[in-house]
């Protein structure tokens, strides 16, 4: 990339609203370069729930047109990529002494009805005494609701945005940071650095501020005064062995009126979360406290024959959600999950250099958000193009009807050498480019140099070359989450992870060394 280059648009943070953003902005003709400072999804867009839903517990609070913006989404998202998103169904025990039977009846009622259902089934009341959610539960727990919402593998949603916009020509540049940007002549004049220290500058007609919770420090980098402002917000979570056998999740309400997910995850685990704790301090840098930990502990003890405890956790996350600030919300999980985007544009027959600013939002409207800011912008640049994302799927979401079980048998068939766990994993994470990285290989030897169970220099290959993947965190924590059963063994699982991550980072440094170009 040559040093003054020009663009259209420079989208600024690599988050799930900036990748969809550059997207979006990719599809309507624009020339765009989208930088992150750190990885792809490194931060708030991989530290969710993993949950794409319309969020019961928002009606709760009044917010009736988020939930239903959220409902249609989760509709167009489970089209887009059925490989990483897929319909979970949720069993809320009711217990007694909370929320009325009637008012989750009704709240329940209101969920199915805000935004027309395709492929998803209504809410039922059920008797926990005869069904199987009911087996790990408290005997007094005897009746409960089901409604059925999507899970998404969070991080890879993120690199498949970006990866689409890759191929409709964005530059997608990770490990650079923004340094600063002027206006200057009618165009941004913007420093960008590289994490060796080297920088250079561009040029772009709009600049797009998706940096999540960093927004606030970038419009004051940029001189800006922003009539919005976000609020820090933690979630943690926790991951302990599979609590329960079968396929459904928990929803699971506390006296605190904060709800707590039991999801099944990654097959042999169960995620609890999250939390909602006002934060201070460098979103880069959060954990899990003790408090937060015990507190999951206790929410789903207060439901489960058998007690978890501190002890039961193999592994834990966290991350900053930056929500639209609201004075009058005390309890942070009262702040709303919704978005304002803030256009700043200079006065005049035609405006130039226009800021759009991301306040808020969540992982399931991300696609809307996106939608939504691209309108403002073609409007004020003067490049109209219409709307395209809601009918198009994501890289490797081209599966017929989306239907990922067919698919999945099928790839097995074309390639019955492969073990079966293996072969789910790679038609789940790639969808139909999975074939990508078995090209030419016609056995397990022809994927090259085996780094752990299912992790072969094939599939790193695809991750360096398409996906931007650069050390080993890149590879097993955000594309793919094979780190978690080394993490999640006691010592020597520990040791065992330490040298994989190991044995990875130095074959990216010798790939780095080999070809420096990539």
């Amino acid at each position: 990339m040559e040093s003054h280059a020009r663009y259209d648009l420079l989208v600024v943070g690599g988050g799930i609203n900036g990748a969809g953003i550059a997207r979006d902005a990719a599809g309507r003709g624009l020339s765009v370069l989208l930088c992150e400072q750190h990885d792809l999804a490194s931060h708030t867009s991989s530290a969710s729930t993993k949950l794409i839903h319309g969020g019961l517990r928002y009606l709760e609070y009044g917010e009736f047109n988020l939930v239903r913006k959220a409902l249609k989404e989760r509709e167009i998202l489970l089209r887009a990529a059925p490989h990483i998103i897929r319909p979970l169904h949720f069993v809320m025990p009711h217990m007694p002494g909370l929320r009325p039977a009637w008012l989750i009846r009704a709240g329940l009622f209101l969920y199915d009805h805000l935004a027309h259902r395709e492929r998803l089934p209504g809410s039922h009341g059920i008797d926990l005494r005869l069904h199987p959610a009911g087996v790990p539960l408290e005997e007094s727990i005897r009746r409960g609701f089901v409604y059925t919402d999507g899970w998404v593998d969070d991080a890879r949603l993120v690199v498949l945005n970006a990866l689409d916009a890759h191929e409709r020509g964005a530059m997608v540049l990770t490990r650079t940071q923004l340094i600063n940007a002027t206006r200057t002549k009618g165009v941004w004049q913007a420093q960008l650095q590289r994490a060796d220290g080297t920088s250079f500058e561009v040029h772009a007609t709009a600049l797009v501020n998706a940096a999540g919770p960093w927004v606030s420090t970038l419009q004051a980098t940029l001189g800006r005064t922003a009539h919005h402002g976000v609020r820090l917000v933690k979630g943690s979570h926790i991951v302990t062995r599979r609590l329960f056998e079968h396929d459904h999740a928990y929803i699971l309400q506390n006296p605190d009126k904060r709800i707590v997910f039991a999801i099944p995850y990654q097959r042999h685990y169960t995620l609890i979360g999250t939390t909602d704790l006002d934060y201070q301090g460098d979103p880069g840098q959060v954990s899990i406290t003790d408090d937060e930990t015990r507190y999951l502990c206790a929410a789903v003890s207060r439901y489960f024959k058998h007690p978890v405890t501190p002890a039961d956790v193999r592994w834990s996350y966290a991350g900053v959600r930056p929500l639209l600030a609201a004075e009058s919300a005390a309890n942070p999980s009262a702040l709303t999950r919704d978005y304002s985007l803030e256009l700043d544009a200079p006065p005049g027959a035609a405006p130039l250099a226009p800021l759009l600013s991301v306040f808020g939002g969540k992982i399931t409207t991300y696609r809307k958000l996106a939608e939504e800011a691209l309108d403002q912008l073609c409007h004020v640049l003067k490049r109209p193009a219409p709307a395209w994302t809601a009918n198009a799927p994501l890289p490797g979401g081209d599966i017929a009807q989306a239907d990922f079980e067919g698919f999945a048998a099928q790839f097995q068939q074309q390639f019955p050498w492969l073990p079966a766990d293996l072969a789910r994993r790679y038609a789940h994470a790639y969808g139909t480019r999975a074939a990508r990285i078995l090209a030419g290989a016609d056995s397990l030897a022809g994927l090259g140099r085996g780094f752990a169970p299912g992790l072969y220099e094939a599939e790193l290959r695809y991750l360096r070359d398409t996906e931007w993947a650069r050390c080993a965190q890149d590879v097993l924590w955000r594309r793919s989450k094979l780190g978690l059963p080394l993490a999640a063994e006691a010592l020597d699982g520990l040791k065992s992870l330490e040298k994989l991550t190991q044995k990875l980072d130095a074959w990216f440094a010798s790939e780095q060394q080999r070809d420096p170009m990539r």
